[in-house]
C-alpha cells in the first residue's frame, strides 16, 4: 500500500480543474480559493467554434482551454509544475503509484465516462475532467479527491487506467502532474491587477470572429439564420447552446458567477471599493446568460410564446454587458 498524504484538503468545487488547483495548493498549506484560482488565471472566455463538432454540434465554450488554469496559476504564482504523458499505459499507471509512494498528491485528467464513483447518468464522453489522488487503500483502490464530489472517494485500478487513458478529443494519454509550494508566496495584489488586464483585453476577442463578445454577436447571428431551418435543427442546436452553458463544467452563467466571486475576494484584499461595485455588474451579467438560457428552453418547449429572434437579441443583450464589463476592468486596470 502506497504512503497516503493525511493533510489532502478536499473541497467540493464549482469547477474541476479550478477545484483540482485550489485543493492542491491547499493542501500544501497555500491558501487560495476556487475562485481566486480562476480570476488569476484569467480564465473567463466565451469561444464558438462552428467549425469543430462535439456530437455533431458546434463547440461552445465560456473559458480557456483545458489545462490553462492549471498552467497559468503555477507560472503566476511561482509554483513549480512537473507534468508526464505516457504511451504506455501500464508505465503511465506504475509512475502514478511511485509518486504516491512517496507521498506526493497527484493531479490527473481523466475521462468521466469511466470513473464508476459517478453516476450513470452523468457519464459521458469528456476526457479533461481533472482530480487528485491522494494514496490507496488496503484493497488497493485510489484514494481520490474529485472536486465535483462533496466527499472523497475511491476508485479501482482498472477504472482508473481507462479514465486515464481514454481516447477520442482531447484525450490525457495519462497526464499527471506535481506542484511544489513555492518558497515565497507570490505578490497576490500584483498578480490580480495583471490577471484582470489580460481578461479584459482577452474579452474582446481574437482577429476570428468566433472569440469573445465577437463570438457572441457570431453566434447570435447563427441563431438568426436558423429561421430557415427545420424545428428539429434548431431544437437541438439551442438545446446544445444550454447543455454547454448550464450542464457542462460551471457553464457560461456559472463562470461569471465564479469570476464575480473573485473580484469581490479581490476587492477585499485590495480595500478597493469599485472593484466591488465591478463584482456586483458582474453578477448582473450572470444573471444574463441565465435569462437567455431560460428564453432558448422556452422557445424549444413552445412555452409562453417566445420568438427565436427574442432568443437572439437576449444573446445580444449578454454580449452588450460584456462589452460594458470589458470597458469597467479595463478602466480599472489602468
Amino acid at each position: 500500500m502506497s504512503a497516503i498524504v493525511n493533510n489532502v484538503v478536499h473541497r467540493q468545487s464549482s469547477h474541476c480543474e479550478s477545484g483540482v488547483v485550489a485543493n492542491m495548493l491547499n493542501s500544501q498549506g497555500f491558501e487560495l480559493s476556487e475562485p481566486m484560482v480562476f480570476g488569476l488565471a484569467s480564465a473567463l472566455m466565451f469561444v464558438y467554434l462552428p467549425m469543430v463538432k462535439v456530437g455533431g454540434l458546434p463547440l461552445i465554450a465560456y473559458r480557456m482551454p483545458p489545462k490553462s488554469i492549471i498552467s497559468s496559476v503555477c507560472k503566476k504564482l511561482d509554483v513549480k509544475l512537473t507534468s508526464q504523458k505516457f504511451s504506455n499505459e501500464d508505465e503511465g499507471m506504475k509512475a502514478l503509484d511511485q509518486a504516491l509512494s512517496e507521498g506526493k498528491l497527484v493531479g490527473l485528467q481523466t475521462s468521466v465516462y469511466w470513473l464508476p464513483y459517478f453516476p450513470e447518468d452523468m457519464r459521458f464522453q469528456f476526457n479533461a475532467h481533472n482530480l487528485t489522488v491522494y494514496g490507496k487503500n488496503e484493497a488497493g483502490d485510489y484514494l481520490i479527491s474529485d472536486p465535483v464530489f462533496e466527499d472523497v472517494v475511491t476508485c479501482p485500478p482498472e477504472n482508473l487506467k481507462q479514465a486515464r487513458f481514454a481516447k477520442g478529443m482531447l484525450a490525457a494519454k495519462g497526464l499527471m502532474y506535481l506542484m511544489d509550494k513555492p518558497q515565497v508566496n507570490a505578490d497576490l495584489e500584483i498578480q490580480i491587477r495583471k490577471s484582470i488586464k489580460k481578461t479584459a483585453k482577452m474579452m474582446n476577442g481574437l482577429v476570428l470572429p468566433f472569440f469573445g463578445i465577437k463570438g457572441i454577436y457570431h453566434l447570435a447571428k447563427k441563431i438568426d439564420k436558423l429561421k430557415n431551418s427545420s424545428e428539429q435543427e434548431v431544437g437541438m442546436f439551442l438545446s446544445n447552446i444550454v447543455r454547454m452553458q448550464e450542464e457542462i463544467g460551471t457553464g457560461g452563467a456559472g463562470f461569471r458567477f465564479m469570476y464575480a466571486s473573485f473580484l469581490d475576494e479581490a476587492s477585499q484584499l485590495l480595500q478597493d471599493e469599485k472593484l466591488h461595485e465591478i463584482s456586483k455588474f458582474t453578477t448582473e451579467v450572470g444573471d444574463l446568460w441565465r435569462e437567455f438560457a431560460m428564453k432558448a428552453v422556452l422557445f424549444c418547449k413552445k412555452r409562453k410564446n417566445i420568438s427565436l429572434e427574442e432568443v437572439s437579441e437576449s444573446l445580444r443583450v449578454c454580449a452588450q454587458h460584456e462589452t460594458l464589463l470589458r470597458e469597467k476592468l479595463l478602466a480599472w486596470s489602468k
